[in-house]
């Protein structure tokens, strides 16, 4: 697939499904990810790789973190959550590991993770596959960071969930205006 055609159809995808990636292509789309553009050369970012009987697990602490955060969830409302680690069956969780001791600002050691978890999407995409970018409270919450193995200060950035898409649900990407979102700037704004 030509680069241009990879931007331009990109899409999240709505259900994946097994096969997810093998080690191989696991270990192109954590490559493609440490390509990411890199002030300071930090490496910030930080893949936590979840498949498997770790789905399960995974599954768990979700539903843990909202029971937490919302005692009154219903049986219902805990189980959607714990299936989550369900939606396909492969996830990278993608962090950034900030070093307040760089000169580098924190926002961009965020954004280096956030380029790296789309450097996933579009090399699974360029691979065959598909995915979705999610967050949730969960991303937010220092015990699901903790047993992440990332500390409460850092950023969870992604969940990207990885697969197949059942035949017939590859559809053109819908496109979007952005004619509306560009400026071209000429010189500093006078008020007046």
């Amino acid at each position: 697939m030509e680069a241009i055609d990879l931007l331009l159809s990109r899409r999240s995808a709505t259900a994946l499904h097994e096969p997810g990636p093998d080690a191989a292509t696991l270990e192109l789309l954590l490559a493609s990810a440490a390509r990411a553009p890199d002030h300071g050369r930090l490496r910030p970012w930080r893949f936590i790789v979840i498949r498997d009987a770790a789905r399960e697990r995974f599954g768990a602490l979700l539903a843990d973190q909202l029971r937490r955060v919302r005692p009154a969830s219903s049986p219902e409302a805990l189980e959607q959550e714990r299936l989550k680690a369900f939606r396909a069956p492969l996830i990278i969780a993608v962090a950034a590991v900030k070093d307040p001791r760089s000169r580098v600002p924190m926002i961009e050691q965020v954004l280096s993770a956030g380029a790296a978890a789309q450097n996933i999407l579009l090399a699974a995409r360029a691979l065959g596959f598909n995915a979705v970018w999610k967050t949730g409270g969960a991303a937010y919450d220092a015990e699901v960071k903790c047993a992440l193995g990332i500390a409460p200060a850092d950023a969870l950035v992604a969940f990207l969930y990885i697969g197949t898409e059942p035949q017939g649900r590859d559809a053109q990407a819908p496109r979007h205006d952005w004619q509306d979102r560009v400026s071209y700037w000429h010189g500093p704004v006078v008020d007046g």
